[in-house]
């Protein structure tokens, strides 16, 4: 049985799915328990030479996709999520310090994010306001990131973007529409500044 097949079953049977749910995540903390982030090795896909840093914070639990390419780094203090969407990154990638990347996220080939740069395909819902935010749930929408990228520090992409290849987003930037290739993209909100 695959991982889609599982997926279905779960859906079909709320009280099953809410009982897994409890035993593999921390519901205080949102993150998986310590036992099962012990797995991890187990379930995470990791290319050959890659590298993630002891400080990395993983929240992979084993019900989505982690995929980290070949020779790709995650430096210190970054923050994976892929609790609600899969997390698959591209060869000779480069997640810089203190980054958050919060899925259904796909990163492509040989790209590079700077620090502090949060990349997340996650809203919380706010729309009913007889019912408190942290109990209207989330919505996703996937975030594409394509191959030979540079991100500069401090930028953040929001859900549903996607981002051309050979592109450039400058430091601080908040990306809220998608970016062609071939561009580069600069302020609040992130504007096409020139075709590289």
């Amino acid at each position: 049985m695959n991982n889609e097949a599982i997926r279905e079953m779960f859906k079909k049977n709320p009280k099953w799915k809410n009982f897994i749910d409890w035993i593999i995540m921390n519901q205080v903390e949102t993150r998986p328990r310590w036992f099962i982030r012990i797995l991890s090795p187990l379930y995470q896909h990791r290319g050959k030479h890659s590298v993630i840093h002891s400080s990395v914070r993983m929240d992979t639990p084993p019900y989505r996709k982690f995929s980290l390419g070949d020779y790709s780094v995650i430096e210190s203090f970054a923050c994976i999520n892929n609790a609600v969407g899969d997390v698959i990154i591209g060869n000779y990638t480069r997640i810089g310090l203190h980054n958050t990347i919060i899925g259904p996220v796909t990163i492509g080939h040989h790209v590079n994010l700077a620090q502090g740069i949060t990349v997340t395909a996650l809203n919380h819902k706010f729309e009913n306001p007889d019912i408190r935010i942290d109990e209207q749930g989330v919505s996703t929408k996937p975030v594409v990131i394509g191959n030979d990228i540079w991100v500069g520090a401090n930028a953040v992409i929001l859900p549903g973007i996607t981002i051309g290849d050979h592109s450039v987003i400058a430091a601080g930037a908040i990306v809220t529409k998608d970016v062609p290739p071939h561009s580069l993209v600069a302020g609040i909100p992130a504007k096409v500044i020139k075709q590289i």
